[in-house]
């Protein structure tokens, strides 16, 4: 492979990257009215200003059949930009790539960047949009949750931590916006619980919308 093919293999990789889980996976995003992890990021930061860090990263698990199914970026698009001239620190978990669930190498991921802005002393904004731990990984997702709160608890004080929620977030995925400074939901679009109705139901055995459980209007 020549220096002109190895350039064109590299666009395409990463046009590949961009489309996250795929034009279908991304229409039903749109379809219930949110938008893409890159749109987000897209519409927080400076134009032209967010510089990405690992998008060729792919998980490692070879276990259920996950083998065949790496994508990459895993689910997070991670790196850093500015707003009104200002450096930050950004992760947007990706719902259209395994539903935003976190990995070993997702955790990796969001925590080489928290590490990055506590050296320079640079905000962290983290837009969630996650079902929660990867199952298929078992205590290796589980781990990475606990290397991201041991993060928001060392930058507690020292840079400020900013968490959007714009998604069903549940278990896992809501204790790190809970560590954090600020957190920004939407109106019928945000919620964060830590089991949702199905489970609630059958373990208490009352009925409760998703809304009542975890929405916007209960956290603000």
């Amino acid at each position: 492979m020549n220096s002109q093919e190895k350039v064109k293999h590299l666009i395409g990789m990463r046009e590949k990257a961009r489309l996250g889980g795929g034009l279908q996976k991304i229409e039903d995003q749109h379809s219930k009215g949110r938008l893409t992890a890159r749109e987000r990021i897209n519409i927080l930061l400076d134009e032209g200003s967010f510089e990405e860090f690992d998008m060729f990263v792919t998980h490692r698990t070879e276990d259920f059949g996950m083998g065949k199914k790496k994508i990459l970026t895993d689910g997070v698009v991670t790196g850093y930009g500015t707003i009104d001239g200002r450096v930050v620190y950004v992760f947007a978990q990706d719902f259209t790539i395994f539903g935003g669930s976190l990995s070993e190498t997702f955790s990796q991921k969001i925590c080489k960047i928290m590490d990055q802005a506590m050296k320079v002393g640079a905000p962290v904004i983290g837009i969630n949009d996650s079902g929660g731990a990867r199952i298929q990984e078992g205590v290796r997702s589980l781990a990475g949750y606990a290397e991201i709160f041991e993060r928001n608890i060392l930058a507690s004080g020292v840079i400020p931590q900013i968490s959007a929620v714009f998604g069903p977030c549940a278990g896992g995925a809501v204790y790190s916006p809970a560590l954090t400074d600020f957190i920004i939901m939407s109106e019928k679009s945000s919620y964060m619980f830590v089991t949702g109705p199905k489970v609630t139901k059958t373990v208490t055995g009352e009925d409760i919308t998703t809304e009542n459980l975890g929405g916007s209007g209960v956290h603000g």
